[in-house]
Protein backbone atom coordinates (compact mmCIF):
# COMPACT_ATOMS: atom_id res chain seq x y z
CA UNK A 1 0.00 0.00 0.00
CA UNK A 2 1.50 3.35 -1.03
CA UNK A 3 1.58 6.33 1.31
CA UNK A 4 -1.31 8.05 -0.46
CA UNK A 5 -3.86 5.30 -0.99
CA UNK A 6 -7.09 5.26 0.99
CA UNK A 7 -7.90 1.59 0.40
CA UNK A 8 -5.71 -1.21 -0.95
CA UNK A 9 -6.25 -4.90 -1.53
CA UNK A 10 -3.60 -7.45 -2.35
CA UNK A 11 -3.98 -11.04 -3.51
CA UNK A 12 -7.68 -11.39 -2.74
CA UNK A 13 -8.92 -14.94 -3.24
CA UNK A 14 -12.35 -16.35 -2.53
CA UNK A 15 -14.10 -19.46 -3.81
CA UNK A 16 -17.65 -20.67 -3.45
CA UNK A 17 -17.19 -24.42 -3.52
CA UNK A 18 -15.21 -25.22 -6.64
CA UNK A 19 -16.02 -21.85 -8.24
CA UNK A 20 -13.34 -19.12 -7.85
CA UNK A 21 -15.06 -15.76 -7.39
CA UNK A 22 -11.79 -13.92 -6.78
CA UNK A 23 -8.54 -15.37 -8.08
CA UNK A 24 -5.83 -13.03 -6.80
CA UNK A 25 -7.14 -9.47 -7.10
CA UNK A 26 -5.12 -6.31 -6.40
CA UNK A 27 -6.95 -2.98 -6.09
CA UNK A 28 -5.94 0.55 -5.03
CA UNK A 29 -8.19 3.54 -4.32
CA UNK A 30 -6.98 7.09 -3.71
CA UNK A 31 -8.79 9.79 -1.69
CA UNK A 32 -11.51 11.53 -3.70
CA UNK A 33 -11.29 9.02 -6.55
CA UNK A 34 -14.09 6.96 -8.07
CA UNK A 35 -13.01 3.52 -9.26
CA UNK A 36 -15.50 1.64 -11.44
CA UNK A 37 -15.41 -2.15 -11.39
CA UNK A 38 -17.06 -3.55 -14.53
CA UNK A 39 -17.68 -6.94 -16.06
CA UNK A 40 -20.45 -9.32 -16.98
CA UNK A 41 -22.59 -11.16 -14.42
CA UNK A 42 -20.48 -13.73 -12.58
CA UNK A 43 -17.21 -11.90 -13.18
CA UNK A 44 -16.68 -11.34 -9.44
CA UNK A 45 -17.26 -7.60 -9.24
CA UNK A 46 -19.95 -7.66 -6.52
CA UNK A 47 -17.99 -10.25 -4.56
CA UNK A 48 -14.97 -7.94 -4.72
CA UNK A 49 -17.08 -5.03 -3.43
CA UNK A 50 -18.32 -7.10 -0.50
CA UNK A 51 -14.80 -8.25 0.39
CA UNK A 52 -13.42 -4.70 0.18
CA UNK A 53 -16.05 -3.39 2.60
CA UNK A 54 -15.64 -6.28 5.03
CA UNK A 55 -19.00 -7.94 4.46
CA UNK A 56 -17.34 -11.07 3.07
CA UNK A 57 -14.08 -12.55 4.36
CA UNK A 58 -11.60 -13.68 1.70
CA UNK A 59 -9.90 -17.07 1.67
CA UNK A 60 -6.60 -15.26 1.14
CA UNK A 61 -5.15 -11.79 0.73
CA UNK A 62 -5.78 -8.61 2.70
CA UNK A 63 -7.64 -5.28 2.54
CA UNK A 64 -6.05 -2.22 4.14
CA UNK A 65 -7.79 1.06 5.01
CA UNK A 66 -6.06 4.31 5.95
CA UNK A 67 -8.04 6.14 8.66
CA UNK A 68 -8.21 9.97 8.97
CA UNK A 69 -5.15 9.97 11.24
CA UNK A 70 -3.12 8.13 8.58
CA UNK A 71 -2.99 4.80 10.40
CA UNK A 72 -3.42 1.60 8.41
CA UNK A 73 -5.97 -0.98 9.50
CA UNK A 74 -6.52 -4.51 8.22
CA UNK A 75 -10.25 -4.49 7.45
CA UNK A 76 -10.73 -8.21 8.06
CA UNK A 77 -8.79 -8.16 11.33
CA UNK A 78 -11.04 -5.48 12.83
CA UNK A 79 -13.35 -6.46 15.70
CA UNK A 80 -16.97 -6.57 14.52
CA UNK A 81 -18.02 -3.48 16.58
CA UNK A 82 -15.16 -1.45 15.05
CA UNK A 83 -16.17 -2.44 11.52
CA UNK A 84 -19.83 -1.63 12.23
CA UNK A 85 -18.84 1.80 13.52
CA UNK A 86 -16.72 2.38 10.44
CA UNK A 87 -19.74 1.66 8.24
CA UNK A 88 -21.78 4.17 10.28
CA UNK A 89 -19.23 6.96 10.04
CA UNK A 90 -16.31 6.95 7.58
CA UNK A 91 -17.94 4.52 5.13
CA UNK A 92 -21.25 4.30 3.33
CA UNK A 93 -22.97 1.77 1.08
CA UNK A 94 -25.45 2.49 -1.73
CA UNK A 95 -27.29 -0.62 -2.89
CA UNK A 96 -29.09 -1.30 -6.15
CA UNK A 97 -32.31 -1.90 -4.22
CA UNK A 98 -32.66 0.94 -1.69
CA UNK A 99 -35.21 -1.10 0.26
CA UNK A 100 -32.31 -3.17 1.55
CA UNK A 101 -30.82 -0.08 3.23
CA UNK A 102 -33.86 1.99 4.14
CA UNK A 103 -36.31 1.30 6.95
CA UNK A 104 -39.61 1.37 5.11
CA UNK A 105 -41.67 1.87 8.27
CA UNK A 106 -39.67 4.95 9.34
CA UNK A 107 -40.20 8.42 7.86
CA UNK A 108 -37.89 9.86 5.22
CA UNK A 109 -36.41 12.26 7.76
CA UNK A 110 -36.12 9.47 10.29
CA UNK A 111 -34.07 7.38 7.87
CA UNK A 112 -31.55 10.20 7.50
CA UNK A 113 -31.71 11.01 11.20
CA UNK A 114 -30.96 7.43 12.25
CA UNK A 115 -27.61 7.50 10.46
CA UNK A 116 -26.79 10.89 11.99
CA UNK A 117 -27.57 9.53 15.44
CA UNK A 118 -25.48 6.42 14.79
CA UNK A 119 -22.59 8.81 14.08
CA UNK A 120 -23.14 10.61 17.40
CA UNK A 121 -25.71 13.37 16.73
CA UNK A 122 -28.12 13.92 19.61
CA UNK A 123 -29.86 17.30 19.24
CA UNK A 124 -33.30 16.65 17.73
CA UNK A 125 -33.65 20.08 16.14
CA UNK A 126 -30.25 19.89 14.48
CA UNK A 127 -30.88 16.33 13.29
CA UNK A 128 -34.19 17.34 11.71
CA UNK A 129 -32.63 20.44 10.14
CA UNK A 130 -29.80 18.36 8.65
CA UNK A 131 -32.27 15.77 7.36
CA UNK A 132 -34.32 18.55 5.73
CA UNK A 133 -31.19 19.97 4.12
CA UNK A 134 -30.24 16.57 2.72
CA UNK A 135 -33.69 15.90 1.30
CA UNK A 136 -33.37 19.18 -0.58
CA UNK A 137 -29.88 18.27 -1.79
CA UNK A 138 -31.18 15.04 -3.33
CA UNK A 139 -34.20 16.82 -4.83
CA UNK A 140 -36.88 15.45 -2.50
CA UNK A 141 -39.53 17.97 -1.42
CA UNK A 142 -38.73 18.71 2.25
CA UNK A 143 -42.49 18.79 2.88
CA UNK A 144 -42.27 14.98 2.60
CA UNK A 145 -39.87 14.66 5.52
CA UNK A 146 -42.50 12.84 7.59
CA UNK A 147 -43.75 10.61 4.76
CA UNK A 148 -42.94 6.89 4.77
CA UNK A 149 -40.57 5.64 2.04
CA UNK A 150 -43.14 3.10 0.87
CA UNK A 151 -45.03 6.03 -0.70
CA UNK A 152 -41.99 7.05 -2.78
CA UNK A 153 -41.15 6.13 -6.38
CA UNK A 154 -38.10 4.00 -7.19
CA UNK A 155 -36.03 7.03 -8.11
CA UNK A 156 -37.02 8.85 -4.93
CA UNK A 157 -36.13 5.81 -2.84
CA UNK A 158 -32.67 5.75 -4.37
CA UNK A 159 -32.23 9.48 -3.72
CA UNK A 160 -33.34 8.97 -0.11
CA UNK A 161 -30.80 6.17 0.29
CA UNK A 162 -28.11 8.51 -1.04
CA UNK A 163 -29.17 11.24 1.42
CA UNK A 164 -29.07 8.75 4.29
CA UNK A 165 -25.63 7.50 3.24
CA UNK A 166 -23.97 10.86 2.60
CA UNK A 167 -25.46 12.80 5.54
CA UNK A 168 -22.49 11.82 7.74
CA UNK A 169 -19.98 12.95 5.08
CA UNK A 170 -18.25 9.57 4.71
CA UNK A 171 -14.76 9.41 3.24
CA UNK A 172 -15.52 6.26 1.24
CA UNK A 173 -18.75 5.00 -0.34
CA UNK A 174 -19.29 1.58 -1.90
CA UNK A 175 -21.91 1.65 -4.68
CA UNK A 176 -23.47 -1.50 -6.13
CA UNK A 177 -25.32 -0.79 -9.41
CA UNK A 178 -26.84 2.45 -8.00
CA UNK A 179 -28.92 3.13 -11.13
CA UNK A 180 -29.87 -0.47 -11.93
CA UNK A 181 -33.56 -1.10 -12.52
CA UNK A 182 -34.47 2.56 -13.03
CA UNK A 183 -35.94 4.11 -16.17
CA UNK A 184 -33.40 5.75 -18.49
CA UNK A 185 -34.62 9.28 -17.76
CA UNK A 186 -34.51 8.64 -14.00
CA UNK A 187 -31.03 7.11 -14.35
CA UNK A 188 -29.68 10.21 -16.09
CA UNK A 189 -30.98 12.54 -13.40
CA UNK A 190 -29.67 10.32 -10.62
CA UNK A 191 -26.22 10.03 -12.22
CA UNK A 192 -25.95 13.82 -12.45
CA UNK A 193 -26.92 14.03 -8.79
CA UNK A 194 -24.35 11.42 -7.68
CA UNK A 195 -21.59 13.01 -9.76
CA UNK A 196 -22.25 16.44 -8.25
CA UNK A 197 -22.45 15.23 -4.66
CA UNK A 198 -19.31 13.08 -4.70
CA UNK A 199 -17.39 15.92 -6.36
CA UNK A 200 -18.61 18.54 -3.89
CA UNK A 201 -17.93 16.34 -0.85
CA UNK A 202 -14.64 14.92 -2.11
CA UNK A 203 -15.82 11.35 -1.53
CA UNK A 204 -13.88 8.32 -2.72
CA UNK A 205 -15.96 5.47 -4.10
CA UNK A 206 -15.76 1.96 -5.45
CA UNK A 207 -18.56 1.65 -8.00
CA UNK A 208 -19.76 -1.70 -9.33
CA UNK A 209 -21.67 -1.43 -12.59
CA UNK A 210 -22.34 -3.46 -15.72
CA UNK A 211 -23.03 -0.22 -17.64
CA UNK A 212 -19.92 1.20 -19.30
CA UNK A 213 -21.70 4.53 -19.87
CA UNK A 214 -22.19 4.87 -16.10
CA UNK A 215 -18.52 4.05 -15.54
CA UNK A 216 -17.43 6.64 -18.10
CA UNK A 217 -19.62 9.35 -16.57
CA UNK A 218 -18.71 8.80 -12.92
CA UNK A 219 -15.29 7.15 -12.63
CA UNK A 220 -11.75 8.43 -13.09
CA UNK A 221 -10.35 4.88 -13.23
CA UNK A 222 -11.79 1.55 -14.24
CA UNK A 223 -11.02 -2.08 -13.42
CA UNK A 224 -12.34 -4.75 -15.79
CA UNK A 225 -13.07 -8.14 -14.23
CA UNK A 226 -13.42 -11.54 -15.87
CA UNK A 227 -13.73 -14.85 -14.02
CA UNK A 228 -12.47 -13.48 -10.72
CA UNK A 229 -9.50 -11.60 -12.19
CA UNK A 230 -8.85 -7.93 -12.96
CA UNK A 231 -7.78 -8.26 -16.58
CA UNK A 232 -7.33 -4.56 -17.34
CA UNK A 233 -7.17 -1.35 -15.35
CA UNK A 234 -6.40 2.29 -16.09
CA UNK A 235 -7.91 5.70 -16.70
CA UNK A 236 -11.54 5.22 -17.69
CA UNK A 237 -11.48 7.06 -21.01
CA UNK A 238 -8.18 5.45 -21.97
CA UNK A 239 -9.38 1.92 -21.27
CA UNK A 240 -12.77 2.37 -22.95
CA UNK A 241 -11.42 4.24 -25.98
CA UNK A 242 -8.39 2.00 -26.51
CA UNK A 243 -9.02 -1.35 -24.78
CA UNK A 244 -6.03 -3.69 -24.79
CA UNK A 245 -7.37 -6.93 -23.33
CA UNK A 246 -9.56 -9.06 -25.64
CA UNK A 247 -12.30 -9.27 -23.00
CA UNK A 248 -12.40 -5.47 -22.60
CA UNK A 249 -12.51 -5.14 -26.38
CA UNK A 250 -15.49 -7.51 -26.40
CA UNK A 251 -17.32 -5.51 -23.72
CA UNK A 252 -16.76 -2.22 -25.54
CA UNK A 253 -17.75 -3.63 -28.94
CA UNK A 254 -20.92 -5.16 -27.52
CA UNK A 255 -21.96 -1.70 -26.27
CA UNK A 256 -21.19 -0.10 -29.62
CA UNK A 257 -23.23 -2.73 -31.47
CA UNK A 258 -26.23 -2.50 -29.13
Amino acid sequence: MTVDTLLSARGLRLSFGAIPALAGVDVDLWPGEILAVVGESGSGKTTLLNVLCGRLAPDGGAVWYRDPSGRLADVHAMPAPTLRQLHRSDWGFVRQDPRESLRMGVSAGGNVGERLMAAGARHYGQIRATATEWLMRVEIDPARIDDLPRSFSGGMLQRLQIARTLATHPRLVFMDEPTGGLDVSVQARLLDLIRGLVRDLGIASVLVTHDLAVARLLAQRIAVMQRGLVVETGLTDQVLDDPRHPYTQLLVSSVLQA
